[in-house]
């Protein structure tokens, strides 16, 4: 029950009528006033900040019918997935960081999320996957950058006056970040050696004394096996618009929580598109299944050391899915340079670039002289 009392449920909004290029154009219109709503992190409603309107969703979770698919990657290969899966977007390169924004049917233009550049769209569309899934924002943008002043206060040499410019500067954006995750079947078999400690005791002389001393020693023993894993929901970031650090240190996101797609989760916020092709991210894919099968086969060649020669992976059953993840994003500008910021709209975890205060840092070196040649003083006086 709302504590809003009783409001309307919004299971799918009415799209638009499709437009002559085929493409649906998704509106959420207020019933009381007309003004489009939006979103409203961590509620599951629709809110109209004109009127005060609200409308809850119901979850694509509580929705028998509506099942998060995997898709079939070797199907995607072929160009041979069903067309359902497909569609047509407007979208534009940022000139300046080179993110993928997206545009609804009636936008020209927008600012970059990620860096406040003007963008302005193209006339062309891209055909591309459609999303499957999403992560809901969970956190309101005060909630974002609340944590975000905190993370910068850890800072010791960040300048005094980023943090209240930060505080004071323009709202963050929230937008959703395209992700592929990939599942897939894997059979190895290797080959390797197992070292056993042992210790044995010698004789050895120092100081023209003999000394008994205990060294250890590994014997090794050849090994051969088979290990198998199924791999569910590798996550691979699909932007090139963020540092891979920042979207690293945001991590984990609870996929457990993914809703199936659904336009209004949308409203209100903008979507980047992907950068990173399918087979591309596969490959990264590749690289976190290999190290996950690399101690898969260390462990099962136990001892108390392996060397691993060679370990050949068969890969079946591979699918994958478009998945959009929530982030809050800010990028200020201070004493003439750009930050840029991001928050996990689901977890809170901050990352961005860290600035530096050179008066800071001149200051703990000054102080630290001082310190050190104090105790050295001390030391020459009372220990020598």
């Amino acid at each position: 029950m709302s504590d809003y009392g009783s409001v309307p449920k919004v299971p799918h909004a009415p799209p638009a009528p499709p437009s002559p290029e085929g493409d649906e154009e998704f509106r959420f219109p207020c019933d009381q006033c007309g003004a489009d709503m939006r979103y409203e992190p961590g509620t599951g409603r629709l809110v109209c900040d004109h009127c005060g309107n609200v409308a809850e969703l119901e979850s694509g979770q509580e929705q028998a019918s509506e099942v998060i698919r995997e898709l079939d990657y070797e199907d995607a290969l072929r160009s041979a997935l069903p067309a359902a899966e497909m569609e047509e977007v407007r979208s534009s390169h940022c000139p300046n960081c080179g993110a993928v924004i997206e545009f609804a049917e009636a936008e020209h233009a927008t600012e970059c999320p990620f860096c406040a550049t003007p963008v302005v769209t193209d006339t062309g569309t891209t055909r591309h996957i459609k999303p499957k899934g999403l992560l809901p924002f969970v956190l309101t943008e005060p909630e974002a950058r609340q944590a975000m002043g905190k993370w910068l206060g850890k800072l010791w040499f960040a300048p005094n006056g980023l943090q209240d410019y930060a505080r004071k500067g323009r709202k963050m954006r929230g937008i959703y970040v395209p992700y592929w995750t990939y599942d897939a079947d894997t059979q190895s078999s290797y080959t390797g050696m197992r070292g056993t400690h042992y210790y044995v005791t010698r004789t050895v002389m120092r100081d023209g004394k003999p000394t008994r001393v205990r060294e250890r020693r590994t014997r090794w023993s050849p090994r051969s096996g088979r290990v198998s894993r199924w791999f569910d929901d590798i996550l691979v970031l699909a932007s090139r618009t963020l540092p891979k650090s920042y979207t690293d240190g945001l991590e984990p996101w609870d996929l457990t929580t993914l809703e199936p797609y659904r336009p209004d989760f949308l409203a209100g916020f903008q979507a980047e598109g992907y950068q990173v092709q399918l087979e591309e991210g596969f490959s990264e894919a590749r690289q976190i299944m290999d190290r996950q099968i690399l101690r898969d086969v260390r462990f099962d060649i136990g001892g108390d050391e392996q060397r691993v020669t060679s370990v050949k992976t068969h890969v079946s059953d591979v699918t994958f899915k478009h998945v959009l993840l929530p982030v809050w994003t800010a990028a200020y500008k201070f004493k003439g340079k750009s930050y840029r910021f991001v928050v996990n709209a689901q977890s809170g975890k901050v990352q961005g670039e860290r600035p530096w205060s050179w008066i800071k840092i001149t200051i703990a070196v000054v102080l630290g002289l001082i310190v050190a040649g104090g105790l050295g003083y001390a030391y020459s006086v009372y220990g020598g």
